[in-house]
């Protein structure tokens, strides 16, 4: 089984994420994210308009899922473009 928050740690450090649903939506469009991420509470209608990306739902809430970035604020959404040194692409 997977760490995600720390999957996420080191893929935020090593490799390229955009984070907040508007950055998603502009990599799920130009099809570079790989994998997308959201927040147990990020509004149903935003997920859907990430369309026919990877997605995989984070357990725990966008200021949970900004914690696990290791960012100080509130993530609704993450695109990983690259995963660095990380496995968060096994999910």
């Amino acid at each position: 089984m997977i760490d995600v928050a720390r999957a996420l740690k080191i893929a935020t450090d090593t490799g390229e994420v955009r984070l907040g649903v508007r950055e998603v939506r502009r990599a799920v469009k130009a099809k570079t994210a790989k994998l997308v991420i959201v927040a147990s509470n990020c509004p149903p209608n935003e997920v859907e308009r990430f369309g026919s990306a990877r997605l995989h739902r984070f357990s725990g809430t966008n200021v949970e899922l900004g914690a696990a970035c290791g960012v100080p604020f509130s993530v609704a959404a993450v695109a990983i473009l690259s995963a660095g040194d990380s496995n968060i692409l096994s999910l």
